[in-house]
């Protein structure tokens, strides 16, 4: 009955009328709603990130949108947490405000306007998920050497399920074998084991993709004993168990089929399929043969499959039953919309199949179409609706919802009634260009309603163009199957139907084909001479030729003795490593031709008694045993000629498409006189042999006669299939074309597919002729779309083609980065941070961020600066970063910009932010003046480097007696506003040492030193001015010092030598420098980068030994552009600890008796130096060191490390040279450039993930400030030599 009321149906529709094809509907036409994207109908999210639900849909006027939640109407207003984007039906749902499992719901979108409503499939919202291995604790196995083992691994449940594979300690693979390998279910297992499995780190991971986390079994311990031999035995399956088992699969997915068999000697697994034979195409064995597995099920693969499991003990068989099920699918495509006419007929067609027969219904517009009102032109037909005698206001869009129990299949399609005139869509006055007898196809894509009918004219119009060589398609387009140069000319098309015409012009240009007239031949020649291969061409006039040559199919070598000209190549000096095969090639824009000759290169030698030369062609070719696409060659060998013949080349010439042009087909032994030969389709074959002695080729045979294969349908579809775009609204879709050879038939062209990347949307199929590209106009900017493209000629079709993947043009970003802000960390590094600029607004693929900075000015009145912008980049999707190198109490501008392949986008609002203040510079400059018998004057400038606002000075000062030993510390604190102070109650004729550092809120900045003597008494007139020396001053910035090097200092501490400096020139590569001084041979410098930096502890120097040490400015090409000063800095030796007898009695009293000896002498010393002997005060100061003046910090209690600009007195104990300086900066550390272009890197937390440039001072400890020594008598001594 059924069949019968379908059978009515039909007749129905052939006595109503023609039935219309689905056309696509400009845009700038009322139309009702096309959803053109939609998420998938399982949609897994991963729950760190916003739940984006896509519904995208076109329509005239645009359609609105609605959403249901869980078969109910979703409020969208009502969730805070929930948008929906503008002029779209895409959902964002905010996941930082509300947990995603909240969301996990079933959504259908609803597009509508006045001419119809679209559905969506329904969206089931799923989060990923990733759950942790469950704790446990795993004994150790133990095994006898030759059973069977299984290690379990029982991965956690994820979503999607997640990928297993076994790894060691080391994360390395475990190696797998057809004895030991992995099952489907993730378990190890060992068909017997041997002594090298035992091993303690058997580990499964389990890796989740969409999480891309990856997690770890606990290690299994597997320890094999090997008490006695283990007994062979024959194979037994692990998995499956028993006999037989059955399995089902759905049609299309994948069939895999495991069996795991153990045995001693271990078994080999074959499967089979019984009273059958396996999809060879779509088969393949996984894990050593142990896995099945078919691609693409269909109803064919159902049967019972049969493993066995084989060993020389014996084998075992085990059968599995596989079913086939099919969820719904459609058979002829999914229904088609329909553009009618006012009073025109039309058919929607559903037809899906499935395994249980599906179950078909409609819908119009989102209800039951039992429940839309009656149309009396409308009649439902099970899985058809038959419209007669439509009329205007009948548009609508019906779904058709096809189920069973494995599925469903929703689509949607319209029902457009228009009364349109024609238009032709095609541009006019186009350009096609085609090689002779090739063929041509002109374009008139059209459109209108009633569907107008295309007529096709040429030059005058005086007829319509039917009939050979004309052949008209169904979309308008004309071909013409071999095209002459008589068929060159004004094409017009004409589109007409009851309410117009329309008509355009398209021209056609035959072109002469490009052919090689004189090819390069076969060459042998001696070395050192030359050799000329020739290649003269004939082509169209009015195409540009591109000689190339090539050798061994690739390019030529760049050596001056391969001289190429237009139509020949010539080699002079001929070597052995010019032999090979040499092509020429001609290229146009619409064709080519290629030609290639070998040559071999022999050796000059003397004439020997028996002359070899090169074989005489072989004769007689005979074909047969002639097939489809086979044919059995059969040849006689010419003469030897005294060298014996090592194998046969076989050359083809295609006489249909160019001939005149050899291929090398085959080679095959020279014992051999026949050869099987495998051909392809739609080629007129004629052969040639060449036999090949220890001299070379023979000349070729005479040609065989001509065998001709029939023509077929193409094997392969091209390949290298891209798109891209070159402008923002298109999309190039190219490929490799195929050969002749591949073509199989006349007649080729190709069917190029391409849709949005979204499920369920409609490809949209052009046919072009046999060119390498496309260009679809009009596209969306940036848009990820899914290509086809089909080989196609007279006989038929290719297969079906992959689907590869492209992107449209990409433009400017639009918007630029939101919620900029800047959290200062330090007076020297400050984050910032943006919200990631939305991936529709970016337009393009997002390369990364650009954060603009530069310094507007200092925030103290005696600073002002302003710097040049900077720029540093971030790679990737960052929302933050770090900007170093920043000056301390400055202002800062900055703005941030998204960029992506086409360039950068606007920039955010500029931002401002202040660094804190942080320590002073060393004051510029400290002198004495005014020196008297009790009191000195000491003057000052403050620093030129302030960072902030200087509170105040710290002065401290010592005296210094004639030993060269420090007194105790005086301390004094100045105001800000002084720049001068004197110092009353002095000592007469007592040399002073002097420190003064500046402060700010943020602490104490690096110390000047300067020494003074105050005047002697007793009317001594000889000194009458302070001794004060001051080398290493700085010099005012209005005149910098030849050298931009300036304040040069070192000391020498336990942990090296610590070198610091002031540096005044352009930002270049800054280098520590050093040797040793005392080296006998050329010693190189050893340099360390300390840019950025101020000062850098050398501890790789060995103690006892002199080192020359500078400070090199160098350029971006390592040339030095600067040098400093050098130091001569010595390390002394580490004393050897002794035992502490300071605190002894007997001691103590010892050292008082002597110490009063002492100061009996210095007081007669003192009295005769003052009666008339000369103050050596240059030695002294020689003589003695500075102390390393450290101000104890209050975190850790170490001491700060300051810089002096004069020489240093080393405190009591202590190992510090006379020229040592410590100046502490923000930090030691040295950070270069952050972003890209510098040698560090960040995490996208700001991490830095570089290497420093130089190596951190070390902090000495509070226990560091105590001599390194143990107390020694003398040096308790110096101790208790006071102060008079």
């Amino acid at each position: 009955m059924m069949e019968r009321r379908r059978m009515d149906a039909a007749l129905l529709v052939l006595f109503l009328g023609h039935l219309t094809a689905a056309l696509e509907v400009p845009l700038d036409l009322p139309q009702p709603p096309t959803i053109t994207h939609q998420s998938p109908k399982d949609y897994i999210i991963d729950p760190r990130e916003n739940i984006i639900i896509h519904c995208e849909a076109k329509g005239k006027p645009h359609p609105s949108f609605s959403w249901t939640r869980n078969g109910t109407h979703f409020d969208i207003d009502e969730d805070p947490n929930v948008t929906m984007k503008p002029h779209s039906g895409t959902l964002v749902v905010d996941i930082s405000r509300a947990k995603a499992e909240h969301y996990e719901c079933v959504y259908q979108c609803t597009a509508r306007n006045k001419h119809g409503t679209a559905v969506s499939s329904n969206i089931v919202v799923r989060q990923s998920r990733s759950p942790l291995w469950s704790k446990e604790k795993i004994k150790p196995i133990v095994v006898q050497e030759g059973v069977s083992l299984v290690l379990p691994c029982r991965p956690p449940v994820g979503l999607p399920p997640p990928i297993i594979f076994w790894m060691d300690n080391y994360f390395q693979k475990l190696p797998q074998s057809s004895r030991v390998s992995q099952s489907l279910n993730g378990d190890l297992y060992f068909a017997n084991v041997l002594r090298e499995d035992s091993r303690n780190d058997y580990i499964c991971y389990a890796r989740f993709p969409y999480t891309q986390t990856i997690q770890q079994k606990q290690p299994i311990t597997v320890k094999v004993l090997n008490k006695e031999p283990a007994d062979e035995r024959k194979p037994t399956f692990l998995v499956p168990s028993g006999n037989s088992s059955s399995k089902t699969v759905l049609r299309g997915q994948v069939l895999e089929m495991e069996c795991i068999a153990e045995g001693l000697p271990t078994p080999e697994i074959s499967w089979t399929k019984v009273s059958s034979v396996l999809p060879a195409k779509r088969t393949s064995f996984l894990h050593y043969q142990r896995t099945l597995r078919i691609v693409n099920v269909s109803e064919s693969d159902a049967g019972d499959y049969r493993c066995t499991g084989r060993n020389p003990l014996g084998s075992v068989h085990h059968t599995i039953h596989v079913t086939v099920k099919a969820a719904p699918y459609w058979i002829s495509g999914t229904p088609r919309n329909l553009v009618l006419a006012p009073g025109e007929n039309g058919v929607l067609t559903c037809r899906a199949s499935g395994t249980p027969k599906p179950s078909i219904t409609w819908a119009m517009n989102g209800i039951p179409i039992e429940n839309s009102p009656k149309d009396l032109s409308r009649k439902v037909e099970d899985d058809t609706i038959i419209f007669t005698d439509v009329q205007t206001g009948s548009s609508a869009v019906y779904q058709c919802n096809v189920s069973n129990d494995y599925g469903y299949l929703l689509s949607n399609a319209f029902v457009n009634v228009l009364s349109e005139p024609p238009r032709v869509l095609t541009p006019a006055n186009k350009v096609y260009q085609v090689i002779k007898n090739h063929r041509a196809l002109i374009d008139c894509a059209s459109f209108g309603s009633p569907i107008p009918k295309i007529e096709w004219f040429k030059d005058s119009r005086s007829s319509t163009l039917d009939g050979d060589p004309y052949i008209h398609h169904d979309n308008g387009t004309l071909e013409i199957q071999v095209a002459q140069a008589v068929n060159s000319g004004k094409y017009t098309c004409v589109a007409r139907n009851i309410l117009g015409i329309y008509e355009n012009h398209i021209y056609l240009e035959v072109k002469e084909p490009t052919r090689i007239l004189k090819q390069p031949e076969y060459k042998v020649v001696q070395r050192g001479r030359s050799v000329v291969f020739e290649c003269k061409v004939k082509h169209d006039p009015s195409l540009i030729p591109t000689m190339t040559w090539l050798k061994d199919d690739g390019e030529l070598p760049d050596d001056e003795r391969l001289i190429v000209d237009s139509d020949s190549l010539t080699i002079t000096d001929v070597t052995e490593n010019d032999a090979g095969v040499y092509t020429c090639i001609m290229n146009t824009t619409l064709d080519h031709d290629s030609a290639s000759a070998e040559l071999t290169v022999v050796e000059v030698t003397p004439t020997p008694a028996v002359v070899s030369e090169r074989p005489d062609p072989p004769t007689d070719l005979e074909l047969t045993d002639q097939k489809k696409r086979s044919v059995q060659l059969t040849w006689t060998p010419g003469d030897e000629n005294n060298s014996p013949i090592q194998k046969f080349l076989i050359q083809y010439e295609d006489k249909l498409h160019h001939r005149g042009d050899w291929h090398n087909l085959t080679e095959v032994l020279g014992t051999k006189t026949t050869a099987h030969l495998k051909l392809s389709p739609y080629v007129h074959y004629s052969f040639r042999v060449l036999a090949l002695n220890a001299v070379g080729f023979s000349r070729p045979s005479l040609p065989s006669r001509v065998f001709k294969t029939e023509a077929a349908a193409p094997d392969e579809n091209p390949t290298g299939i891209q798109g891209y775009g070159t402008e923002h609204d298109n999309l190039v879709i190219s490929w490799k074309r195929l050969t002749s050879l591949q073509s199989n038939g006349p007649g080729l062209h190709y069917k190029v597919m391409w849709r949005q990347k979204t499920v369920d949307s409609e490809w949209t199929t052009v046919t072009v002729a046999n060119t390498s590209k496309f260009v679809v106009s009009g596209t969306p900017t940036f848009v990820p779309y899914e290509l086809k493209v089909q080989a196609v000629n007279d006989h038929g079709a290719g297969p079906e083609p992959a689907i590869a993947h492209g992107y449209s043009g990409e433009d400017l970003p639009v918007a630029a980065p939101e919620n900029v802000q800047a959290v200062v960390r330090n007076s020297t590094v400050a984050d910032v941070h943006w919200d990631p600029v939305p991936s529709k607004l970016i337009r393009g693929h997002l390369k990364g961020y650009k954060v603009y900075y530069w310094k507007e000015r200092h925030l103290h009145k005696h600073n002002p600066h302003h710097s040049d912008q900077q720029v540093l980049t971030f790679s990737g999707n960052h929302t933050h970063g770090m900007l170093p190198g920043l000056h301390p109490f400055s202002l800062y501008s900055f703005n941030v910009r998204v960029y992506n392949g086409k360039g950068e986008g606007p920039a955010s609002l500029p931002q401002q932010f202040e660094t804190p203040e942080g320590v002073p510079g060393p004051p510029t400059s400290l002198i004495v003046t005014n020196p008297n018998l009790d009191s000195l004057t000491l003057e000052w400038n403050p620093p030129h480097v302030r960072n902030g606002r200087i509170t105040g000075y710290t002065l401290k000062y010592q005296p210094v007696n004639n030993s060269n030993e420090l007194g105790p510390v005086e301390e004094l604190a100045l105001p800000p506003n002084e720049t001068s102070f004197t110092l009353p109650n002095l000592k007469y004729s007592t040399r002073y040492k002097f420190y003064l550092n500046a402060k700010t809120v943020v602490g104490a900045g690096p110390a000047i030193s300067q020494e003074a003597i105050t005047i002697m008494d007793e009317g001594n007139t000889q000194t009458s001015h302070p001794i004060a020396q001051s080398p290493s001053l700085r010099p005012p910035r209005k005149a910098l010092p030849v050298s931009p090097f300036v304040n040069v200092n070192s000391s020498v501490g336990e942990s090296g030598a610590l070198i610091s400096w002031e540096y005044w020139g352009p930002e270049n590569n800054i280098y520590v420098e050093y040797k040793n001084q005392n080296s006998e041979a050329e010693e190189e410098w050893q340099k360390k980068l300390v840019n950025g930096s101020q000062t850098y502890m050398l501890k790789e120097l060995k103690g006892g030994i002199s080192y020359r040490v500078r400070l090199v400015a160098k350029g971006h090409h390592d040339q030095p552009l600067h040098l400093s000063k050098e130091l001569v800095v010595t390390v002394p030796a580490v004393a050897s600890r002794q035992v502490d007898i300071a605190t002894q009695g007997w001691f103590i009293g010892l050292m008082c008796a002597i110490a009063l000896l002492i100061l009996i002498l210095l007081i007669i010393c003192f009295i005769q130096r003052n009666k008339g002997g000369k103050y050596p005060v240059k030695e002294k100061e020689d003589a003695h060191t500075d102390p390393e003046f450290q101000p104890m910090k209050d975190d850790d209690c170490t001491f700060g490390e300051y810089s002096d600009n004069e020489d240093h007195k080393p405190l009591k104990g202590s190992r510090t040279p006379s020229n040592g300086t410590v100046k502490r900066d923000d930090s030691d550390d040295s950070l270069v450039d952050y972003g890209e272009g510098g040698d560090g890197q960040f995490n996208e937390d700001g991490s830095f993930i570089g290497q420093y440039s130089g190596k951190s001072a070390s902090r000495d400890t509070a226990e560091g400030h105590e001599s390194s020594e143990a107390p020694s008598p003398i040096n308790a001594m110096n101790s208790l030599n006071s102060f008079v």
